[in-house]
């Protein structure tokens, strides 16, 4: 009987040693919501679909949720929403749990973890407008490689990233039957740049024209500084308003100017970034001394931070090094995606904080209602763990053209317009950043009409704060309306 148990247990390891998850596989259940004071009955359908080789044989499961409205009659205008997550390496869950899906984690108003964890109804969601497909690239979520002797460049890169994707959507369009749908892109920090290069890839190469983009937080996209990060004079200065947005919040600032409002004091912030800040920093060390101490002081009046740290930099300060100084005297950090939370290090000194605050704070309530929500309430059975960041390194940034893939996008297509959402207290994808990629997306100015900035008081994933979950979603809905043609409207100019 010994033997027979000990057999029996070394077949069990064998077995969760072999866990893996079919290449194509799907699960429907039904379920109902309301939204914005409405009912809406729709249907989830989970699963994966394939990436294939040339030969046609699968070599990567690729895992989705796709959330159809079931309680309207079928309509080819109404439109399909195409959501991605950045990293890049990071899974769908952070947009699919808390902001435009039918259900959202339990976290305050504010958007800090609370227990029990779980989900509950999204009363904002955008489903009542659109259907959407929440899409976890190759290792993120659930979604793996299946043939081992595939190597990893087919999908770990910019350029990679966006073909194999390009592909995977058009089948995916096909199968679901919504080539008449009026179609957008959706995209958070890397997963704008994806989005970027997605609306030309799919124009370019599947011959499938997209209605809108819509970028959330966005990286600095492939424009204007080739595969480097902006750096200089000008990354120097574009970070000085979020410097002013995060020393707002925690009232940092002088009286005169925490008296005002953020937006307020944000304008007078970037006019003093773009008119007066670049030039004194270019000039480097050949700058009038005068002028090199009147810009430090005006930077620590909008700053939070002391003259003599930002001369210490040479006027080029880290966002680390902020995030580690503006609150070291009362003994924390800020966080890096959102300078609202705050962190507790070992030590008062040091240049940068010893962990992100906000994110671990984030990850306190997503792992568990994402691994919940799959399971109980979708009713998707798997061994697989849901990689909320997956391994995808080393990730091949070489040739990232993405902003000017977009600008010809919508330069080729007169439907497509660009939105781009931000919250003003993150300090990895800047606002201000953002707003300067889309100054020059199109340098012409011919298009700006097409393109529109929208700002929240909240950090990286805006969405995490009620007040703002329900804006950002007015926001994508007004986006729609705007960027859906009226029957019969041409495309052209």
């Amino acid at each position: 009987m010994k033997k027979v148990m000990l057999i029996l247990m070394m077949l069990g390891l064998l077995v969760a040693q072999s866990r893996h998850l079919p290449a194509d596989t799907v699960v429907v259940s039904k379920h109902k919501t309301t939204i914005k004071g409405k009912k809406v009955e729709y249907k989830a359908t989970t699963g994966t679909q394939p990436v294939w080789n040339d030969d046609g044989n699968p070599i990567a499961a690729v895992h989705y949720t796709y959330y159809e409205r079931t309680d309207i009659k079928k309509d080819p205008s109404r439109p399909i929403m195409i959501s991605f997550n950045g990293g890049p390496g990071s899974g769908s869950v952070w947009m699919h749990l808390a902001y435009t899906g039918p259900m959202i984690l339990n976290v305050d108003d504010e958007g800090f973890p609370v227990q029990p964890y779980g989900v509950k109804s999204n009363p904002h969601s955008i489903l009542d407008v659109a259907d959407i497909v929440f899409v976890n690239p190759v290792n993120t979520g659930y979604s793996r490689i299946l043939d081992k002797e595939v190597k990893k460049e087919k999908f770990f890169g910019v350029n990679a990233d966006i073909a194999y994707l390009a592909e995977w959507i058009n089948t995916f369009i096909q199968r679901v039957n919504r080539w008449e749908s009026p179609k957008y892109l959706i995209g958070e920090s890397y997963g704008t740049t994806r989005v970027s290069g997605l609306a030309a890839a799919l124009q370019g190469r599947q011959w499938m024209y997209i209605n809108g983009v819509i970028l959330v937080s966005p990286t600095e996209l492939g424009i204007d500084v080739g595969n480097g990060r902006r750096a200089g004079p000008l990354g120097a200065a574009l970070r000085v308003p979020y410097f002013t947005a995060a020393a707002w919040y925690h009232n940092k600032l002088p009286r005169d100017l925490q008296r005002r409002d953020l937006l307020d004091v944000l304008e007078e912030s970037e006019d003093f970034a773009v008119n007066e800040l670049i030039s004194v920093i270019a000039k480097g060390g050949f700058v009038d001394e005068r002028d090199r101490k009147e810009a430090a002081a005006t930077m620590s009046r909008y700053s939070g931070i002391s003259k003599e740290s930002i001369l210490s930099y040479n006027l080029d300060v880290p966002t680390s090094f902020f995030w580690k100084e503006l609150l070291r005297e009362e003994g924390f950090t800020v966080g890096r995606l959102d300078s609202r939370y705050k962190g507790i290090d070992k030590t008062k000194g040091g240049d940068r904080p010893d962990f992100n605050s906000e994110l671990t704070s984030w990850l306190h309530s997503f792992t568990p209602a994402i691994n919940y929500y799959y399971k109980n309430i979708l009713k998707f059975e798997t061994d697989i763990k849901y990689n909320m960041f997956g391994p995808v390194r080393p990730w091949d940034n070489k040739n990232d053209n993405t902003g000017e893939n977009l600008r010809q996008a919508m330069a080729q297509n007169p439907y497509l317009h660009t939105m781009i959402q931000s919250g003003y207290y993150d300090g990895a994808t800047k606002y201000f950043d953002a707003k300067y990629t889309m100054w020059r997306i199109d340098p012409s100015g011919r298009m700006k009409d097409r393109l529109s900035f929208k700002g929240y008081r909240s950090g990286h994933m805006m969405y995490l704060r009620s007040e703002d979950l329900k804006l950002s979603n007015e926001d994508i809905r007004s986006f729609i309306l705007k960027s859906t043609p009226k029957k019969g409207a041409p495309a052209k100019y």
